[in-house]
Order: C-alpha cells, then structure tokens, then sequence
C-alpha cells in the first residue's frame, strides 16, 4: 500500500512545496530515530517534544517529503525535498491512516472496553494467527497516534489486523474507529473506568459505542457480551450482531469447567455446532471472559476448533496483567498495568482461587480517574476483600485510606502506608515466603516497583 501525489491533495487543506520531487510512499514515520530511507516523515507536535526540531536529521537519514504545520514553513522552505504543509500534522497523520486503510483489504477487527481489550487482542490475534496472516496493536498504541501508526505499518499481504482503541474523554473512540473503519468490533465489557472525565458507567457505553456504531454504519458486524446488562440492553435493536457469554442462550455459548490449584482456567466454547475445550495458559475468571470473545470471534471467522485449540496454546501472559510467577518460595502476582474497580474484582477474585499457598497477601494501591464516587467506590471494597480469605493487605495512596478505615477493627492484618517509601521499608522487612503476593494499583502509582522488590527478595 502507498501514499501517492493525489492522495496527499486530497489531505484537508494541504499545500505541497516542490511537488515534482515528490515520490511515492510506502512507508510513513514520526520517528526520526527508526525513519527508512524514501520515507515521508510526519512531524508531530506533542507534549514533550516537537517533531519538527527533527527534520534535519530526517533529511540526512533519506527521507523524500516531509509534513509540517503550515506555521513552521519559513523554517524549511528551503529544503531539498517536498514540504507538505497542513494546519494540524496530528489530523493528517490519522488522514493518512485513513487511506491506507482504505487501500487495505484484510479484515479489521477493532477492540475496546473497560477491562480486557489489551489481553484479549493478544488472545485474538494469536489465534488467528493460526489461519491467517495476521497483524496486531503493538505495546499501548491504542490511541489517536497509535490507531493510525498501526494502521500505516500494515503489510499488504496481512489478511486480519486485530486494534485496541483506548480512550479516557468522549469522542476518542469516535476518532479512531472513523480512521479504523472495522469489519467487525466488540465491546469486552462497560465498568467503572475514567469516571472521571466519562462521568458514569452511561457515559462509558456512550463513548465505547462509536466503535460499534462506525462498523454497524459502514456494513459490518459487531461481537455483543450479553453477560454485560448495559451492552446487551443498549444493542437489543441491533439486528447485524453475533452474541457470546456464559449465561443465557448467546450463539456462542462458553462454560467455566473448573480451575486448577495454580489458578487457570478450563474453559469450553460452542458455537454453530462447533466446540473446544481447553486448559488457559492465562490466569482467573476476567481471562476466561477475554479468551470467550477472542474464540467466538475466530470461530466467526472460520479458524477450525484444531487451529483454535493450537492458537490457545500458545497465548503468552501479558505483563502487568494477571501475570502469574511461580518463585522458588512464593507465588507473585503482577497485576500493576492499570487499575479500575472491575479489574481490582478479579484479581481479588484470582487470589482467592489460587490453591499453590493458603497464605494470600493483597499489595494495592489507589485506583484513579473515579470522579466524584472515588472515595466510596475504595471503601466498598472492604465487603469482597472481606470475603476473599485474604490474610494481609497492604495499602499506599491517599483513596486507600478509605478502604483502611473500613478494615481497621476486622480480623484481617491490615496496614496502611501514605508513602511509597514507607511500604518499601515495610516490605523490605517482611517474610513473604510460603504466600501467594499480588500487587495491583492505578499506572500512576508504580506498583510494579514493589514486584521488583518482591521479586528480588525471592531470589
């Protein structure tokens, strides 16, 4: 796939300086570091940097035209190569996306939710990886400068690209899947996430349906979890659709078949005549729901149970993630990536199920972007931490004193620490030997430290 001449006119109010050099492109970089030779370079202007202090060098690696702002072209009028100039570098990078997309012939099935859109696109394309030639968000790139890098590097002869759109303000999600323009999308599931900015969890359908709304408006189908009472209401009307869950009659049907002391999952998935069973190389319920979508969706597409069952096989853990070790003396939990309460639900919920030591100890952290409800929503968690058989938890973060407060006069060895410091020196202290630890908080609370910690203490 390419970008030639008349594409870039087509670019809203593009200008196009010395365009008789212009050469046709197939490779689009906002990297100086990583840029091909006869790439165009895109300079993007963000937080932190400002792509067009990078030019020059672009310019010395081969690259061939370059897009700027429209207010930076005294700076490089002079340049040796063709100068795209736009008012918005970062809109024309998602309008470039946008006709390579066009140009793309593969399948696109794009994945968003509140828990579980990054684990199950791994599920997902790793199995389907099984059929076809197959293409995947890469890392975090899910987002309005992710969606369109992914988009850009996608080989011509890939037969399924598999997005992740992320999203934490309205319209986000519409942005990205007008770039994207799916075949098929699945809402994993609505929760309490980024409250903060989507107010409630009515706000979050709001903002996650425009993934399903721009594929069902361009002719394609969409995936619904009908265990989700807001998803399955919200699209009860919607008649291009393919139902899964594990309650009721959904067309694809899954059944938990039980868990192993080390806690995965054996899971079972019917559709159309069609089964497999399976032990999950991943770890809780939550995982069990995301490897549900990811079968449903390969079977959609024709991925035989054989090929499904080999594609399981081979799912790696995600880091961060419910991601399980098994230590010489001590089973760790690294659940640090991010934090909602929905999530937080199951990772209680996996270190109750985990049968390797009876010792369980919960190392957690504030959960943010929960809006007004912040407080009560932390404190609520004392009921389900309570009921878990969890014999110590640790607390850091201004919220989870809430939750502290709650536990302070039942029986559960409970600290609270206001610094991160402080839960250092604590755990640096501790004896951890013979219990299953999780560690689990919101990206900006760097739990993953004190895995480290942990994890070193083990050795």
């Amino acid at each position: 796939m390419t970008i030639n001449i008349t594409d870039i006119f087509n670019l809203k109010d593009s200008v196009i300086h010395n365009p008789d050099n212009f050469k046709t492109v197939s490779k689009i970089s906002i990297d100086s570091r990583t840029l091909k030779m006869n790439s165009m370079y895109v300079a993007l202007k963000g937080n932190k940097y400002d792509g067009h202090n990078f030019i020059n060098n672009t310019i010395e690696k081969g690259a061939s035209s370059i897009l700027i702002n429209k207010n930076r072209l005294k700076d490089f009028q002079n340049l040796d190569c063709t100068v795209i100039t736009v008012p918005n570098t970062t809109y024309a990078y998602g309008e470039l996306a946008a006709i390579f997309r066009r140009k793309f012939k593969g399948d696109v099935i794009s994945i968003t939710g509140s828990n579980g859109k990054t684990t199950t696109k791994e599920i997902l394309a790793t199995i389907l990886s099984e059929k076809f030639y197959t293409e995947k968000t890469e890392a975090n790139n899910n987002n309005h400068i992710g969606i369109p890098k992914t988009i850009l590097a996608t080989k011509r002869t890939t037969e399924k690209l598999v997005l992740e759109h992320g999203t934490n303000h309205f319209d986000e999600i519409k942005y990205t899947a007008n770039i994207a323009q799916p075949d098929y999308a699945v809402i994993t599931n609505i929760g309490d996430s980024h409250l903060e900015y989507l107010i409630d969890r009515d706000g979050v359908f709001k903002e996650k349906n425009a993934l399903l709304s721009e594929t069902l408006k361009n002719g394609g189908s969409i995936f619904v979890n009908t265990d989700d009472p807001i998803i399955k209401y919200e699209t009860r009307l919607v008649k291009r659709k393919i139902t899964f869950g594990f309650k009721g009659k959904p067309n694809i049907k899954g059944r938990l078949e039980g868990f192993t002391s080390e806690g995965r999952t054996k899971l079972s998935v019917e559709y159309s005549r069609k089964k497999i069973v399976a032990e999950l190389p991943l770890y809780g319920t939550s995982n069990a729901k995301n490897t549900l979508a990811s079968v449903g969706i390969a079977m959609h597409l024709g991925v035989s149970p054989k090929q499904i069952e080999s594609g399981i096989s081979k799912v790696k853990q995600v880091k961060g993630r419910l991601f399980v070790e098994e230590l010489p003396t001590l089973t760790l939990v690294d659940d640090t990536y991010n934090s909602n309460p929905a999530s937080m639900v199951a990772a209680i919920d996996l270190l109750k199920k985990i049968k390797t030591y009876s010792n369980k100890t919960l190392i957690i952290g504030d959960m943010f972007e929960l809006g007004e409800n912040a407080r009560v929503i932390h404190a609520q968690l004392s009921e389900i931490i309570l009921n878990s058989k969890i014999h110590n938890i640790l607390m850091h973060g201004k919220l989870m004193e809430h939750l502290s407060v709650k536990l302070q006069n039942e029986k559960i060895n409970s600290k609270h620490f206001s610094t991160k410091r402080q839960l250092g020196i604590f755990i640096d202290k501790s004896d951890f030997n013979g219990q299953v630890v999780l560690v689990k908080g919101s990206r900006g609370m760097r739990m993953e430290e004190f895995v480290e910690q942990i994890r070193e203490k083990a050795k």
